[in-house]
């Protein structure tokens, strides 16, 4: 079997991860603080005909050797944590965090997770719960005499309760949560993430301080997709792949005219 068939397909298969990738990121692209992701590639294990810096028969070494690459694979996908665009709502609870940071979520098993959506709403109790009712960790409730509710730049929850406006009550911290690799979280889907052992544990802090993003209200952060990057990627993996795709044409041509000829 020719080897240019086998590394073309590993070829083949590289691109059409990427393709995923880039298909994902784009169905994202209206997702509130959704993180692109990029394919990461490594060549695969060479085939060593000759050692580089062996001597031949004149007492002269050889400078290169000969090496015969065997292909590539994705070694992974790696989250993008830039910013994305600002999306003035001026809705009470639409939060972003300005800077690096997350939300930290309860999760029904006693566990948390983390995210940079900020969409944030009220339930039948008074919680403050993203979309999919998972409440905010430490948990905040509302009271139900609430004419007003304010956030500020480092998290504080006050509210104003039967329009006394000259008493404002603190009733609540909406803590900002770093990590010192956020590319090892582990995506679990529903704009939230989950600790692991390549993200490191994570740090609590107050927003805007000591590196913190600062809590902002009445806005939220847009996916950091670009439309049009991605779209750029695309033809670029598009032709990559039909180059790989020559490649196993031009081998299956060399193989044909080989046997033909025997």
């Amino acid at each position: 079997m020719h080897p240019a068939l086998w590394v073309g397909k590993t070829g083949l298969n590289a691109m059409d991860t990427k393709l995923s990738t880039i298909s994902n990121n784009l169905a994202n692209v209206n997702t509130v603080g959704f993180k692109r992701e990029r394919a990461v590639f490594e060549d695969l294990l060479y085939q060593i005909k000759r050692m580089p810096g062996t001597e031949n028969g004149d007492n002269a070494q050889i400078p290169s050797g000969l090496q015969l690459g065997t292909g590539v694979r994705v070694a992974g996908t790696q989250k993008q944590f830039t910013e994305g665009n600002v999306n003035t709502t001026s809705q009470t609870l639409d939060i972003m965090i300005n800077g690096r940071g997350f939300f930290r979520l309860a999760t029904p098993d006693g566990d948390v997770a983390y995210t940079r959506n900020g969409q944030f709403h009220l339930d039948s109790e008074g919680r403050v719960v993203n979309t999919n009712g998972l409440p905010l960790d430490p948990e905040i409730v509302v009271p139900d005499n609430t004419t007003d509710l304010t956030i500020g730049q480092d998290g504080t929850v006050e509210v104003i309760t039967d329009g006394d406006t000259a008493n404002p009550q603190q009733i609540g911290q909406i803590d900002v949560v770093d990590f010192i690799n956020p590319a090892g979280l582990m995506a679990m889907g529903n704009n939230i993430f989950k600790e692991t052992a390549g993200s490191g544990a994570p740090n609590v802090g107050v927003g805007g301080e000591d590196g913190f993003g600062a809590v902002t209200q009445g806005a939220l952060e847009q996916s950091n997709v670009s439309a049009v990057e991605e779209m750029v990627d695309m033809i670029t993996t598009q032709r990559a792949y039909e180059m790989n795709t020559k490649v196993v044409s031009t081998a299956d041509e060399m193989l044909r005219n080989l046997t033909q000829t025997l």
